[in-house]
């Protein structure tokens, strides 16, 4: 569905008119601007491509410069694809620009992001494991993951184990969000709750069927 890029500001509260206070996320969302439509035709799918973030020429390599003078537009250093119906696709052509008007308060939405990176990680904060007990003769294993696998059969460890590794810095989709307010001025959406990644993160806010 249509959407926008955005960049996570940080979290603040706002309030209700009966005084009742709610967590929200600020996202600066946008002016994205369309640098290219695919359609069946020519790419074979559907989607309008934005760009966000206008730089420099020098600050991109030539695959993606050319792809920006090609059509005759300026230089962005994030592009993301929206998958839209066909009748969204007419409505729009490169150059135009999208902005927080797309959207209105209270409606749902979904946001992608980065969750924040947490390095290597056991398997107690990795994947919630208990752990084992503190006595009954628990010696040296106390926040082990305990057994991985068989012996003899099959001899090796099931692929997807829970095991300790590198944990966070993934692509992460949080649905069903509510947008609180818009700051049209601004530029700026106030979605109720948390949303993935850390702040100045990039995000992609999408409408919901």
């Amino acid at each position: 569905m249509l959407g926008l890029i955005g960049k996570k500001i940080g979290m603040t509260r706002a309030f209700y008119e009966s005084g009742d206070s709610i967590p929200v996320t600020l996202i600066q969302a946008g002016p994205c601007t369309v640098t290219q439509l695919k359609s069946i035709d020519t790419d074979g799918y559907i989607t309008i491509q934005l760009g966000f973030n206008e730089v420099k020429d020098n600050k991109l390599n030539k695959p993606l410069l050319g792809h920006f003078k090609k059509n005759k537009l300026n230089s962005f250093k994030f592009l993301k694809e929206f998958k839209v119906e066909n009748k969204v696709l007419k409505k729009y052509k490169s150059g135009s620009v999208l902005n927080t008007s797309i959207f209105k308060v209270n409606e749902i939405v979904k946001v992608t992001g980065t969750s924040k990176g947490k390095g290597f990680a056991g398997v107690m904060k990795r994947h919630k494991f208990h752990g084992k007990n503190m006595t009954h003769g628990t010696h040296e294993s106390f926040r082990g993951g305990g057994s991985i696998g068989q012996c003899a059969t099959p001899s090796r460890v099931f692929r997807g184990k829970k095991m300790s590794g590198h944990m966070g810095n993934q692509t992460v989709t949080v649905k069903n969000l509510t947008i609180f307010k818009i700051d049209k001025e601004r530029n700026l959406i106030f979605i109720k709750g948390a949303i993935p990644g850390h702040r100045n993160s990039i995000v992609t806010i999408r409408k919901i069927k």
